[in-house]
């Protein structure tokens, strides 16, 4: 590459970037610093470049974070397969931007291949037609197509299918917490679906279930058992609103750390919770 002229600004053209790239990096890796990492890098890269001779600042970074993802998706693979207990995305509350991939469509892109991953984000998620996805993951059109083709079979079901808007959202979060932390069993059980799951992520670092929890009648009796410490004041609502396009919560635990839960809700019970209690994934909320 061409040493760039001094007198550029990279800094100042990178900027309006930076937003745009985060988001493409955070849902192509499901960890924040990871995605700031590989932000960081495209910097370095744009800094180092001739900018002089590009013409599409934001395809050029674009398609330079989604290589640095696919590069770093190869050892998340390897760290994912050893991680103790249920594997969750870090959750990003977004105040500005509607969330367009909500947590249970992270979790089944994290069953494709990095190339299916990054075809169905750069084209049905961001946009971008096939020419720009061939150039950015190297490979022809058609085999873009084929891939995102791929991706959609797979995800078909983790699809939203109902769309709850920010302040519904957060009332039903804001109930949830109420209902389960106060011990209110038919409230809390009124909420929940027949087939409802936990999903909890303590990365084996906090107290974590290490398999999901299935079933209403477990997942009451899970929250039975709680209900003398949160009686104590062991958690406190720190905030509630949407996680990952999903209504949710920040809480402060016992411990007297923090943790997230998000719900999935369908016909207006909720089928899915996800609760993330590794710390290392919950930094960035702090």
């Amino acid at each position: 590459m061409t040493q760039a002229r001094p007198s550029d600004d990279a800094a100042g053209s990178f900027s309006p970037q930076r937003a745009m790239l985060m988001r493409v990096a955070y849902r192509m890796l499901g960890s924040v610093a990871d995605a700031e990492d590989v932000v960081q890098e495209a910097f370095i890269r744009w800094h180092a470049t001739d900018r002089s001779a590009v013409r599409e600042p934001g395809a050029f970074l674009r398609r330079t974070v989604t290589r640095l993802c696919l590069d770093q998706l190869k050892s998340a693979r390897h760290r994912r397969e050893t991680y103790i207990g249920p594997w969750l995305p870090e959750p990003v509350m977004e105040e500005d931007v509607q969330e367009d991939v909500t947590l249970p469509l992270m979790l089944a892109l994290e069953r494709l291949s990095p190339l299916e991953r990054a075809a169905f984000l750069l084209h049905d998620v961001f946009g971008l037609d096939f020419d720009e996805v061939a150039q950015t993951i190297q490979r022809d059109e058609a085999a873009c197509r084929q891939l995102a083709v791929r991706a959609r079979a797979h995800v078909r079901e983790a699809r939203p299918r109902f769309e709850i808007d920010r302040q519904t959202g957060k009332e039903i979060a804001e109930a949830f917490f109420a209902a389960s932390r106060s011990g209110d069993m038919t409230a809390l059980g009124a909420m929940l679906a027949a087939g409802v799951s936990v999903h909890s992520d303590g990365g084996g670092k906090r107290p974590a279930a290490l398999e999901p929890i299935i079933g209403f009648e477990a997942v009451m009796k899970v929250h039975e058992s709680l209900v003398a410490v949160f009686k104590d004041g062991g958690s406190k609502l720190v905030r509630a609103g949407l996680i990952n396009g999903l209504p949710g919560f920040i809480s402060l635990e016992a411990d007297g750390q923090i943790q997230t839960t998000t719900l999935d809700i369908e016909d207006g019970r909720v089928t899915a919770i996800y609760i993330v209690r590794n710390p290392e994934k919950l930094r960035h909320l702090n």
